[in-house]
């Protein structure tokens, strides 16, 4: 079943938690929301599921306005951040436990239970409690408890944050495996990035509840919307220019925020959006600056600002560098085996005329969704 929210609002003590949100969600989809804490991620999935109230506006799961429903009547599943095991009941209880509120024959349990326990691989555990259990375990009992009723949509609120990188992304393997096998239309929450890449079809970007931007993660990633998207991915450097020359395949812009006293002009790929004298946002990923020792001829091709690294650290395959250049302050990641640069040494910063992204400069919402219901 698909999802429809619509101009949904919610306050907590005269605080705007969600603002007329609009949101549509296929049928099948695995949809993540992505954000900050306090952005209005699990508020919505709260709403979703029926475990708050909002202010205004209808909620849709398939063809049923469920607006008013308990949550037990919205066929949810729903997976929490703690696991919400009982403590006192075994795993192969405790996946149970649904089917029996539901007065399911006991042999219909035990062949049903069974099959989502050797699923995730649990059948030996069956009999275990749960302070019996690894992290991993308790969560992949959670998730099946969550699916043994067979609900028509699935929910997830941060269900990884407890996990150890490695069990995060076997957990995120088998998650998505069974979404797919599946086919159920699946909302996550998480404020992880790399989560929203791995598991995502569509991911909403989150902030003081609106939503910023929606975008298949490829998409999201590479063309950020908004400064906020575009700080929130990872993509920090933001230089704010004027277009000053517009010619057939490139711009030229005058970058604003420069400290220097001789304008910064830059050579940027062209965009329709593109004006001469417009005032633009242009962001760079910092995997797409290009560091080159100050004595090096750099390729003309590329847009060249003289900086000095200010500080490096190792973040895993990469060194994060940050950098005074042209007045600013810029970050760079640059690949461990090639990064050979010191604190305080003198260095070109470059990178090519079609890196800059231009930000639309407002949020792009969700289109405004008709006063319909999705096919179920």
């Amino acid at each position: 079943m698909g999802i429809l929210l619509e101009k949904i609002s919610k306050n907590y003590n005269g605080q705007a938690v969600l603002k007329n949100l609009n949101l549509e969600i296929v049928r099948g989809e695995f949809h993540v929301l992505l954000g900050p804490s306090g952005g209005g991620k699990t508020t919505t999935l709260s709403v979703i599921a029926g475990l708050i109230r909002q202010d205004r506006g209808s909620v849709f799961i398939g063809s049923r306005n469920v607006s008013r429903l308990s949550p037990e009547k919205r066929k949810i599943g729903f997976v929490f951040q703690d696991y919400a095991l009982f403590p006192h009941l075994s795993v192969f209880d405790n996946v149970a436990y649904g089917l029996r509120v539901k007065k399911i024959k006991a042999s219909k349990i035990s062949v049903r239970v069974g099959h989502y326990l050797h699923k995730v691989g649990m059948e030996k555990e069956r009999d275990k409690f749960p302070h019996e259990l690894s992290g991993g375990q308790k969560q992949r009992v959670a998730l099946i408890r969550a699916l043994v009723t067979e609900p028509e949509v699935l929910l997830l609120d941060e269900p990884m944050s407890n996990l150890d990188a490695l069990t995060r992304e076997t957990i995120a393997d088998e998650l998505k495996s069974i979404q797919q096998e599946m086919g159920m239309t699946t909302v996550y929450v998480t404020h992880n990035q790399g989560e929203a890449v791995l598991l995502g079809d569509r991911v909403s970007v989150l902030n003081h509840g609106e939503i910023e931007q929606i975008e298949s993660p490829d998409e999201l990633f590479c063309h950020p919307k908004t400064e906020f998207v575009a700080r929130f991915i990872g993509a920090k450097n933001i230089l704010k220019a004027r277009v000053i020359r517009i010619n057939q395949h490139e711009a030229i812009a005058q970058v604003n925020n420069s400290g220097l006293a001789k304008p910064l002009k830059i050579r940027v790929k062209k965009y329709p959006i593109f004006e001469k004298g417009k005032e633009i946002n242009l962001c760079i990923h910092p995997e797409k600056i290009i560091l080159k020792r100050e004595d090096k001829v750099v390729d003309g091709n590329l847009n060249q600002i003289r900086g000095k690294i200010l500080d490096r650290r190792n973040n895993g395959r990469f060194v994060k560098a940050r950098i005074a250049a042209g007045g600013m302050e810029l970050h760079a990641a640059i690949p461990k085996n090639i990064f050979d640069f010191e604190t305080n040494e003198n260095v070109w910063v470059c990178f090519a005329p079609d890196t800059p992204h231009p930000l639309c400069g407002k949020r792009c919402r969700a289109t405004e969704t008709e006063r319909r219901c999705l096919k179920g």
